[in-house]
């Protein structure tokens, strides 16, 4: 257009001597020549803003309604579990904060893909409506992507271990595990650090990339094991009678019916020494309520035992009705032989007087 313009003003381009005043005939020319110009490329440039914002408008439409779809999911399966919470098996399966928690990580990474994909393909469509080669761009990206992924290779596996844990529902909040490298309670899951709450009111920040097995002690049930280790001279019939009647009363007395999922069973007899002897007892109990259900177990049966009579390894004997009352003297040394000047040790260990020298 340049080049027309300067010819219609009479102006050679390769013409190096001093340019010629333009007139009005040329501006008029020139005027037409841009017009004439403008009218034969304004569809093309229509053509191309018309697509531009149709392309725009869709993507941006998509997105909103599968954002709003996602939400919604979201919400139903909060409201799902929200009214299972409300049955007696919500309250020992279900929790509630857990739910909450995996939908929300859920739907943010499922709208942030979504986003990432619909503007991705929107603003490629833009950049292929202006004739823009898009093999080299798309080789950069891909050639970008590989190097940030190696440079952040470590933020990507967690991201990704963070994304298959939540989706599978591996745990959630409220789950006692064991990640291997630290074991607590759950108080957070993240799609890259899962917050553990120690036994000691620690709190522990595992990425989830470093954890390699997770064992789950809160999903299923839990067995509660106690052991009781008594002397090898002991009634078995009368000690299996006073742990039965233990597991009874306890699976009848409040909280305890609701954390025993099965009667307490005596297993038998553990091991058999010179000294002791052990009898291990057992029971399914709800999941993560195994260590209480112990330690019920143990004061119970330290109590049922002292009014049975039972003795225990490591305890005081138990006295008897016919022990005569103890010797108050038994417990002093014999006096000794040396305390009597006259007897024949202390004469003995006298000293030998020395010789008198004075006399002839």
């Amino acid at each position: 257009m340049l080049l027309s313009v300067l010819s219609a003003a009479g102006t050679d381009p390769d013409d190096t001597s001093t340019p010629k005043a333009p007139t009005l005939e040329d501006a008029q020319e020139s005027a037409t020549n841009a017009a004439s110009w403008v009218e034969q490329n304004w569809s093309t440039w229509l053509g191309i803003g018309l697509r531009i914002v149709l392309i725009v408008a869709i993507a941006v439409v998509l997105r909103v309604l599968v954002r709003r779809a996602i939400t919604k999911l979201i919400d139903r399966m909060n409201r799902t579990a929200q009214a299972v919470d409300g049955t007696a098996l919500g309250g020992l399966l279900v929790n509630v904060e857990r739910r909450r928690q995996r939908s929300q990580a859920i739907g943010s990474v499922l709208r942030s893909v979504a986003s990432f994909l619909i503007l991705g393909t929107a603003a490629l469509m833009i950049l292929g409506t202006f004739d823009i080669n898009l093999a080299p761009l798309l080789a950069s990206a891909g050639v970008a992507g590989v190097a940030i992924g190696f440079g952040a290779r470590n933020l990507v596996t967690d991201f990704l271990s963070g994304v298959f844990m939540i989706l599978e529902d591996q745990y959630g909040v409220g789950d006692s595990i064991d990640a291997g490298v630290a074991s607590g309670e759950v108080i957070e899951v993240g799609l890259r650090v899962t917050k553990l709450r120690g036994d000691n009111g620690e709190i522990w920040y595992v990425r989830n990339g470093e954890v390699k097995r997770i064992g789950n002690l809160s999903q299923g049930w839990s067995t509660a094991g106690v052991d009781v280790t008594v002397r090898p001279d002991e009634d078995l019939d009368k000690v299996k009678e006073t742990l039965t009647a233990v597991g009874e009363t306890m699976a009848k007395d409040e909280p305890w019916n609701e954390r025993l999922w099965g009667p307490v069973e005596i297993l038998g007899l553990d091991s058999v020494l010179l000294d002791s002897m052990v009898v291990r007892i057992s029971a399914k109990t709800m999941p993560g309520k195994s260590l209480g259900v112990e330690r019920e177990l143990r004061w119970r049966i330290k109590r049922a035992f002292d009014e049975a009579g039972i003795r225990i390894v490591g305890g005081l004997p138990l006295p008897t009705g016919d022990e005569s009352s103890p010797d108050p003297t038994a417990g002093m040394a014999a006096p000794s032989a040396y305390a009597s000047t006259t007897s024949p040790q202390s004469l003995a260990t006298t000293p030998i007087p020395p010789p008198n020298l004075s006399k002839p």
